[in-house]
């Protein structure tokens, strides 16, 4: 049948992940938890680096917009699908579904250049402490977050515009719980196998070779650090260590999902809720956890909103 006599698609049904009642107020449950607990704890991270002078550096400066992209990417879609598990209303316009798709490129663009300049910041600190200040200056960190924003504009931007061109004619039902290229360009009238090559180029291909940038930077520091054995150098390693890992959760799926876009669908979503929901949560967590200096410094928030409440009662009854 010819393509243009086919009815053009205005929405898409959202299909989730289950169509089992019970797994869906499961999963209403869990995943409010982990919104508001992703929520909570990147605005906790953002406010102390904020609010403690003693981490006013590039590295804190790099991870509190690293917790801002987070919150971001984890607001894209995960609020929608916590409303249609409770309410049963799974579409979403063809407008709305274009829109998923830029912000979620635009964050996780954003976030892999963000990455690329936390790495670049360890590297520096570790393998050229002597030149640090000048060569990672506030002017420099600035510099890296525009970067990061202008190169994740840039790329979503060629997302939409390559999924405006998409003909859509027919089946409407995108097998997760937000608008991704991956499976929404398989609803599309054409042949998916070129369009299958064109998510290797793009998306694939960008994200493992920015990863094996990474893990070879990281090669290096930690090498670099082996060579001394010092407190310090034990500090640089469970910093470097909590980068990595970061790093790894955030890439891994990412790579996958679009190095391989044919794959099974059960596959993308199981990806799919790691980085968009657990990965912003674990960001606070293994940066607290493993940070003595954040650690610290949340403590010193903790006492200090707890004296304030103490003053504020004694004069709210003296």
């Amino acid at each position: 049948m010819d393509v243009v006599n086919k009815s053009t698609v205005s929405e898409f049904v959202l299909l989730g992940l289950s169509n089992s009642l019970a797994l869906q107020m499961f999963f209403f449950m869990a995943f409010s938890l982990l919104y508001m607990a992703t929520m909570v704890g990147n605005s906790l991270l953002v406010i102390t680096v904020i609010a403690d002078s003693h981490l006013h550096s590039p590295m804190y400066f790099l991870l509190t917009n690293l917790s801002i992209i987070d919150m971001s990417l984890a607001s894209f879609a995960t609020p929608k699908m916590i409303t249609d598990y409770l309410t049963g209303h799974k579409t979403i316009s063809f407008d709305g579904c274009i829109t998923q798709i830029f912000f979620l490129h635009l964050f996780t663009g954003t976030e892999i250049i963000l990455l690329m300049a936390m790495s670049f910041d360890r590297y520096i600190a570790i393998c050229k402490p002597l030149h640090y200040a000048s060569i990672v200056s506030p002017q420099v960190c600035v510099a890296l977050v525009v970067a990061s924003w202008i190169v994740g504009i840039m790329h979503s931007m060629s997302q939409v515009i390559f999924a405006l061109t998409l003909p859509f004619c027919g089946p409407n039902e995108v097998d997760s719980f937000f608008c991704d290229l991956p499976v929404v360009f398989q609803l599309a009238c054409v042949d998916t196998y070129v369009l299958g090559l064109f998510m290797i180029s793009t998306s694939g291909i960008i994200a493992l070779s920015c990863f094996i940038l990474l893990f070879n930077s990281y090669v290096i520091v930690l090498v670099t650090i082996k060579q001394h054995s010092s407190r310090g150098s034990s500090k640089a390693l469970s910093t470097c260590t909590a980068h990595f890992i970061v790093v790894f959760m955030f890439f891994g799926p990412c790579i996958f999902i679009y190095m391989w876009p044919q794959n099974s669908f059960l596959i993308e979503k199981v990806l799919s809720v790691f980085y968009t929901i657990f990965t912003p949560i674990m960001n606070p967590v293994i940066y607290s956890l493993r940070n003595q200096e954040v650690k610290t410094a949340l403590k010193k928030l903790k006492n200090r909103f707890l004296n304030s409440n103490k003053i504020s009662v004694i004069l709210k009854y003296s």
